[in-house]
C-alpha cells in the first residue's frame, strides 16, 4: 500500500502551522486593565469596567476611534479642547447602553449617578 505523497504532508503541515498562528494571534490581543479610574469632573470619578466592555464589545475601535488607547488620553483630549466634558458619556456610553436596552439586550447604566461616584 503506497504512502501519502510528501507534497501532501508538507502542505498539511503548512496549513496546521497557519491555523495555529491565526488562533494564537487572536488570543494574544492585549486585554487592558480590568477597571480604569476615569475622572468624572464635578459629578465624581467613574470606575469604568474596561475588561467587561472588551468581553462584550470585542472590537476596540468602537470606543477607541474617539480617543487613543493610552492611559490619560481622555484627560489630555479634554485639556487640549478636543473632547468636551460630556462627549465620552454622550457619544459612547449612553448611546450604546440605550441602544442595547431598546434591542432588549442587557445594557449598562443610563443614569449619571449609576457610574459617577462622589
Amino acid at each position: 500500500m503506497p504512502g501519502i505523497p510528501r507534497h501532501f504532508l508538507c502542505w498539511g503541515q503548512i496549513a496546521v502551522m497557519l491555523l495555529a498562528a491565526v488562533v494564537t494571534a487572536g488570543a494574544a490581543q492585549p486585554q487592558g486593565a480590568t477597571v480604569i479610574a476615569l475622572s468624572g469632573g464635578r459629578f465624581g470619578d467613574v470606575a469604568f469596567p474596561h475588561r467587561g466592555h472588551q468581553d462584550t464589545i470585542t472590537e476596540c475601535a468602537v470606543c477607541h476611534r474617539l480617543f487613543p488607547q493610552n492611559p490619560g488620553s481622555i484627560d489630555r483630549l479634554k485639556q487640549d479642547g478636543n473632547l468636551g466634558p460630556r462627549d465620552v458619556m454622550n457619544r459612547l456610553c449612553l448611546n450604546c447602553h440605550r441602544a442595547a436596552k431598546r434591542r432588549g439586550e442587557a445594557s449598562g447604566p443610563t443614569s449619571c449617578t449609576a457610574c459617577h461616584k462622589r
